[in-house]
Formats: structure tokens, sequence, C-alpha cells
């Protein structure tokens, strides 16, 4: 049976609207740009999921920064993590830097902490994580995000830069799958 994109959409929960989504934004920038505008960051964007959250925020932060990206994954467009795969690492030197790592969510944490350990280990000033989202399933995460902008439930969810088998990234509300 082919499952269709078009049926998961249209069965699908919507757990935060657009205006919701940029509240939170909003929010989260307020804070970053308190805690980091005299420190002229670097910011690290998480490919891919991360690509929306980044722009959302970089919207509304209005003090010097630089930006640049890490690509590591353990989902590779599926519903499920597995070993995490470093496909690019950034270009500029983390050495004396203040790091913002920004992505999509925070679900498990491993692969943020990860990304954070290689910043460390790269011998950054300070390193920060924003995640627009933090699900919360009654695990323990494997590190805390220092700016989160929503809350979700344990359901698989997607839009604002996460995704459903590869799609709906584009899309500037957060859905829950229908029945996951």
């Amino acid at each position: 049976m082919s499952e269709s994109f078009t049926d998961v959409l249209a069965s699908a929960d919507c757990l935060f609207t657009k205006l919701e989504v940029q509240a939170a934004v909003k929010h989260m920038s307020a804070r970053i740009e308190k805690d980091l505008q005299d420190k002229t960051p670097l910011v690290l964007c998480v490919m891919t999921g991360g690509l929306i959250p980044s722009c959302m925020l970089l919207e509304h932060m209005n003090f010097l920064l630089e930006i640049d990206y890490i690509h590591a994954t353990r989902y590779q467009e599926k519903t499920s993590g597995g070993v995490l795969d470093w496909r690019v690492k950034p270009s500029k030197s983390l050495e004396g830097r203040h790091v913002l790592i920004i992505d999509d969510i925070l679900d498990e944490g491993i692969t943020l902490k990860e990304i954070v350990a290689y910043c460390k280990d790269n011998n950054a000033a300070s390193v920060r994580t924003a995640v627009l989202t933090i699900k919360h399933h009654g695990r323990p995460h494997a590190i805390e995000a220092d700016y989160v902008g929503l809350e979700l439930p344990n359901r698989y969810v997607f839009g604002c830069g996460m995704d459903y088998k590869g799609y709906f990234r584009n899309l500037f509300e957060i859905y829950a799958v229908h029945g996951m």
C-alpha cells in the first residue's frame, strides 16, 4: 500500500499555528540577543532541520554575528534515529569563539550533545544551544538546551524544519502525524 503524503498532512493534528511559532521564536531571540549581543557569536545551523528555525531566529537577531553550518544526523529521512552520520563540519574556526547552535528539535539529545562536544573539543570559548522544540517523552534528554521555543508531546511531528520522511520541513506550523 502506497502512502499518500497529502493524506498524512490532511489527517495530521496541528499542534502549533504559524502565529504561535512566531511568538515563541520572538521570545527566544530576545533571550539570545540579551545573552550574546556583545560576543559576536558564530551561529551554527544544524542541517537540515535547523535551517528553518535558524532563518526564523536570525530575522530577529539585530547584532553582529557570523553564520556557518554543521551537518550531522541520526535520522536520514527515517522516523527513528540511528548512528550519528557526520556529513559536514563548520568551515570557520571555533577557536575562542562564542558558538550558538540552532536546531529544530531536542528529542533524545544525542546529536546535539555530540555537536556541543565537537565545539568544545575545538576550543570554543562558550557553546549555547537553541532548539525550536523539545519533545517530552518521559526519558531524560542527553543534553539540555539553553533556549527552547515550544514543548511537544511524545508524538511524531513535522513542520518548521522537522520532516516526515524527508517532506514537510517547509511548513510554518507544527503538526503531529495522526496515530504517531
